[in-house]
């Protein structure tokens, strides 16, 4: 096995890549890149991006190449459209890039799915380049939509999926998966075809932001504050938390803010406007500068996981919330080892989604001691730098590879 101390030529394969985008993806795959080029290996981030001019730009961003395609939208558009533009992914990749790619050699791909369209595109180039490919998946599409109910198994377009879903994974030599249940899960339905690994979410543990005072600029000094950041959607389940929020209005010192974007925000909005919930603010996506600076202002991160999940997701906003020694207050499907993850560190507290009067119980014990949020804020600080550094997750892709 080669030392993680040598020198590659690393090519980067994402749908979703900064400034564009805001979300957990974009920004933990660019962190990625930036630590990758800091211990001097040579990285290209190729990445679809929709208001393009041309078909293909290259740019730079921290000494990182990124060579962005021209693509239809494949974000907050419809299911039919982004299908489409997704499916069309490998081959524009091929045709818009191939002529800058063609005389360069890279030793390793590291492919991020979702999306699952990356597989024709990266067997392309692993044969062209002759080199090894980690497949970082972070959930088990479509088998989520399907357990959610926004597609019917044996469908004629869940068996599309599934044959996509099966050519990003034979492209892989090492599939890193989130936690060890999911592997078990993977495992379950795909035996032991697949070389799979233990792969965590990672952050930078350093982050620096300036203060915007958030609380003081929003009438919120005196407040608690219970955030959820990041996407909200079907798969999040987040009315759970506006149900949470409703039955503490009682507690003046209670507020809730929910910031992000997904198939839900608008919904959400009109559930707090339908119920007259008078505790909370809803607030669209932000620079990602913007949203450090207003997380270093929480008093407790949330999140949520539909029921209905099969498989173990792990929300990468909780990395926001533990950079920052916040105290997590979270919901997720049975079964789940991040509950086991969080309680074992005395991060937070979490139940299973449908205990509602548990997760109610957990929010008023929070919400009421301010030195327990203290002290499993330094918890959740604690267990990022045990498991969650973008560091850990470096080592763990370069020392598998031979």
């Amino acid at each position: 096995m080669l030392s993680n101390l040598k020198k590659r030529n690393i090519i980067i394969l994402i749908d979703d890549y900064i400034p564009y985008s805001s979300k957990i993806a974009a920004k933990m795959m660019h962190e990625l890149a930036y630590e990758l080029v800091k211990r001097e290996n040579q990285v290209t981030v190729v990445t679809p991006y929709n208001n393009l001019k041309k078909y293909c730009v290259i740019e730079y961003i921290d000494n990182i190449e990124i060579v962005r395609f021209k693509l239809g939208k494949i974000k907050n558009c419809s299911f039919i459209k982004r299908t489409i533009n997704e499916s069309l992914m490998p081959f524009k990749a091929w045709f818009y890039t191939k002529k800058y790619l063609e005389n360069k050699k890279y030793n390793l791909i590291i492919s991020y799915s979702p999306s699952i369209f990356w597989g024709l595109f990266t067997i392309k180039i692993k044969n062209k380049f002759q080199c090894s490919v980690y497949l970082i998946l972070r959930d088990f599409f479509p088998q989520w939509i399907i357990d959610i109910g926004i597609i019917k198994d044996n469908t004629f377009i869940a068996k599309y999926f599934r044959f996509i879903e099966k050519i990003n994974y034979k492209s892989a030599d090492i599939i890193g998966i989130q936690s060890p249940r999911n592997i078990d899960y993977f495992k379950q339905i795909f035996g032991e075809q697949y070389n799979t690994k233990l792969l965590f979410n990672w952050i930078n543990p350093k982050i620096e932001t300036k203060d915007i005072n958030f609380k003081k600029n929003n009438g919120l000094d005196e407040k608690v504050l219970f955030f959820y950041g990041g996407n909200i959607g079907k798969a999040q389940d987040t009315k759970k938390l506006v149900k949470l929020s409703q039955r503490l209005q009682h507690k003046s010192t209670a507020h809730f803010v929910f910031l992000g974007q997904g198939d839900e925000f608008f919904i959400i909005k009109k559930l707090v406007k339908r119920n007259k919930i008078n505790n909370i603010t809803i607030l669209p996506k932000v620079s990602q500068k913007k949203f450090n600076a207003i997380l270093k202002e929480v008093d407790i991160g949330m999140f949520s996981l539909n029921k209905n999940h099969k498989s173990h997701n792990f929300p990468g906003k909780i990395l926001g919330y533990m950079v920052n020694s916040i105290p997590i207050l979270g919901i997720v499907n049975p079964n789940n080892d991040l509950k086991d993850i969080i309680e074992e560190y005395n991060a937070g507290f979490v139940s299973i989604n449908g205990e509602d009067d548990i997760l109610y119980k957990n929010a008023l014990t929070l919400l009421k001691n301010k030195l327990l949020r203290k002290q499993l804020g330094i918890n959740s600080n604690r267990l990022l730098h045990k498991k969650f550094t973008v560091y850990s997750a470096i080592d763990e892709i370069l020392n598998n590879q031979g």
